[in-house]
């Protein structure tokens, strides 16, 4: 079994949910008291927040590389960044190592693509919802239609996520918000949802949508795993 590296941190909480599905998924396959081979370097969130939202990139870059090679020093076999937004700066990452950086769209994408799913709505933060860094990676990577919520509702799934969600804060009138604004993009469109927020699967689960709901925290860890038991 390879060794998992993970970039944790933003926030810990969605970290925790990581570490906790790539074990499970470990026993799932081993049984008994196997667990996954794994390190975690986790960052300061609040030190990267304030990164994101005054435009700093670079250094916010240069953090997740930074924290990929200690990752790499440490016996990793492969990189997983345990957030969507911060894939922004995942060209920084590759570039600042020598084993693969495992990224969380791939995964999501062909999930997707298996069902036979063109066009998928997006939930994250603005950052992840208005940027091409994960839009185009979904249509020029796997010829995906992305639709996305309105500039308003935008404004709310951002707040829920940066005000309750990264707290560890689960409001039940947040999760009707969020329901609202997914039948909105199932109504233009949309034949499944992606949540592009890996806190987003802390409030908004599959059986809450008529669609297909795609998780790219599960389909991230998934991820790991297949790689952990590869062969070479």
């Amino acid at each position: 079994m390879k060794t998992i590296g993970m970039i944790g941190g933003m926030s810990w909480e969605s970290s925790l949910e990581y570490y906790r599905l790539v074990n499970e998924l470990v026993k799932q396959r081993l049984g008994g008291f196997h667990s996954a081979k794994s390190i975690m370097l986790s960052v300061d969130f609040s030190e990267v927040e304030l990164l994101q939202h005054e435009g700093r990139w670079a250094e916010a870059g240069k953090v997740m590389a930074d924290a990929a090679i200690i990752l790499q020093k440490g016996g990793a076999d492969c990189v997983v960044l345990c957030t969507n937004t911060m894939h922004k700066c995942a060209g920084e990452i590759e570039s600042a190592i020598q084993i693969p950086f495992l990224h969380i769209v791939d995964p999501t994408a062909e999930a997707i693509c298996k069902m036979g799913i063109r066009t998928i709505g997006l939930l994250g933060t603005k950052f992840t919802m208005e940027e091409d860094f994960y839009k185009g990676r979904l249509k020029d990577g796997y010829g995906l239609n992305v639709v996305i919520p309105s500039p308003g509702d935008r404004e709310k799934i951002h707040r829920v996520i940066f005000q309750e969600l990264v707290l560890g804060k689960i409001n039940p009138e947040s999760r009707k918000t969020y329901l609202d604004i997914i039948n909105a993009l199932i109504q233009n469109g949309a034949e499944g949802i992606i949540l592009g927020c890996t806190e987003i699967g802390l409030l908004i689960k599959p059986d809450d949508v008529t669609v297909p709901v795609f998780d790219t925290t599960i389909l991230h860890a998934r991820a790991a795993v297949d790689f952990a038991f590869q062969a070479g």
